[in-house]
């Protein structure tokens, strides 16, 4: 199994040493600072029935009240960022209920984990978001974080003490041999191995991660077939929109030029005379006159 199928990220992040560890790296902690971390219910409440439904992949709740929610996102998304804060302010959102003080909010995180180039302008694969002065680059509040980490962009090497890069690493490896590379690089991501190694074998986990791969697979190939027929059509509506201004432009030169015959024989021009200044025939020329 990929750790870029959403499904098995989410199998994977069900395991709380494996979670305990991708975090750690997330907020640059040792992983004893992360006590506790509990899954939240994924669905994000809505105060009428025409609000939009949110469904997180993996939301956690930490011990000093910190909520995260990461999503594994492989087909690219073009309204990406303005996805990443609907859900960030909905889960800021849902802390608190009427009447409740807005001091019991709590810093909320969303992670996108990225198989697409979303920043194609800069080789950075990993980045935090916060609000901030225009002017002076001060922090306005720390309480709402983006985290965006593009696996696509991953240097060759990864450096030791770059948890949050080997993690981005793992999650990016195809091979076994990538995987027990990654495996060797500290416990936690042993620990996640392992935790593929099992769910591989697990034959109904193993059905439900081939159907949804399936599902990316199929996304992909009727995208592809959209762009491609998208593509024809286009070409075809550029054709004929290319006969009809040509047709136009045709129709418009013949215009100016019958006027410009029609002036020069007023100003007493002979036919010989207009075809060699307007460039055409005399036969032409006659023609326009008759």
């Amino acid at each position: 199994m990929l750790p870029t199928v959403d499904f098995c990220f989410k199998e994977l992040m069900q395991n709380p040493k494996v979670r305990k560890g991708f975090i750690s790296a997330l907020l640059n902690l040792s992983p004893e600072e992360v006590e506790d971390t509990v899954l939240l219910p994924t669905l994000l409440s809505r105060d009428s029935a025409d609000d939009k439904l949110g469904i997180m992949d993996v939301r956690v709740l930490l011990k000093n009240g910190t909520q995260m929610n990461m999503e594994m996102q492989v087909k690219y998304f073009e309204y990406w960022d303005e996805r990443a804060l609907f859900y960030l302010s909905k889960m800021f959102d849902s802390q608190i209920r009427k009447g409740e003080s807005y001091e019991k909010l709590q810093k909320c995180i969303h992670v996108s984990i990225l198989d697409f180039i979303h920043f194609p302008n800069d080789n950075k694969c990993y980045r935090r978001i916060h609000f901030r002065d225009d002017q002076t680059s001060q922090l306005y509040s720390d309480k709402m974080e983006l985290q965006i980490l593009e696996l696509k962009k991953l240097p060759p090497e990864v450096k030791t003490g770059e948890d949050v890069l080997a993690w981005m690493r793992f999650f990016s490896s195809k091979s076994k041999e990538e995987f027990q590379n990654m495996a060797k690089t500290n416990e936690y991501l042993d620990e996640a191995y392992n935790t593929l190694l099992n769910l591989s074998a697990d034959e109904k986990k193993r059905l439900e991660y081939e159907a949804r791969e399936k599902a990316l697979k199929d996304y992909n190939t009727q995208i592809s077939s959209a762009e491609k027929r998208g593509l024809k059509a286009g070409e075809e509506m550029g054709r004929k929109a290319g006969v009809e201004i040509g047709k136009k432009l045709g129709e418009q030169e013949g215009e100016r030029r019958t006027r410009q015959v029609f002036k020069l024989f007023m100003q007493g021009k002979s036919p010989e005379e207009i075809a060699g200044l307007c460039n055409i025939s005399i036969d032409k020329v006659k023609q326009i006159l008759e």
